[in-house]
């Protein structure tokens, strides 16, 4: 996974009105921490965040204080209504760590001929991996499966070096049956006539 680089600045005004006017400014608070050192408060360029964080458990440099920080995104809070980032918090990692985060799960394949539904019952996984490492997605095949069917967390192939934190036995997608629609009272009506 790439590495994007955003500039910072260590923030030192707190609360609302300060926060108000970060945003004004189009950037965002943020708060980086980790690795048992004290938070520290930053503001970031607003775009470039939005651009990096289209990206799942993102990679970002950051240079705070002097000094160089490699993060992950851990907690990003949104408007409700314009989807714009509010505020974000920024895990410190250091390369070769191993961190967990959750993968989006994909399928390829088709189901088996028939009225078949796939039944999405967790749409990411929960994994440990490193943190210069960390997979946008994992792929798991439904080729072939029947109505009846499951896939748990210990079937789906992780990448290298990946390691399932989820419970094993979690069921991740199942096949169902299609229901049918029950014939409404006009079309019935009609059939007799």
């Amino acid at each position: 996974m790439a590495e994007i680089k955003l500039a910072t600045e260590v923030r030192t005004e707190f609360g609302k009105g300060a926060a108000r006017r970060i945003r004004r400014a189009n950037q965002v608070p943020g708060v980086v921490y980790g690795h048992g050192a004290d938070p520290v408060h930053v503001t970031l360029p607003g775009h470039a965040l939005l651009l990096a964080l289209r990206t799942p458990n993102v990679l970002i440099g950051l240079q705070v204080d002097g000094k160089d920080a490699l993060v992950i995104p851990k907690a990003v809070q949104r408007d409700p209504l314009r989807g714009d980032i509010e505020h974000v918090d920024l895990l410190t990692v250091k390369r070769g760590e191993k961190v967990d985060v959750e993968v989006a799960v994909e399928v390829e394949g088709d189901l088996a001929p028939g009225a078949n539904l796939l039944e999405y019952v967790m749409n990411t996984l929960r994994i440990q991996a490193e943190a210069t490492n960390i997979p946008e997605s994992v792929t798991v095949s439904v080729q072939g499966m029947e109505a009846g069917r499951s896939i748990f967390a210990k079937d789906i192939p992780l990448p290298t070096g990946a390691v399932l934190v989820d419970d094993p036995e979690a069921v991740v997608l199942s096949v169902v049956t299609a229901q049918a629609e029950p014939a409404s009272d006009e079309a019935a009506e009609g059939e007799e006539a």
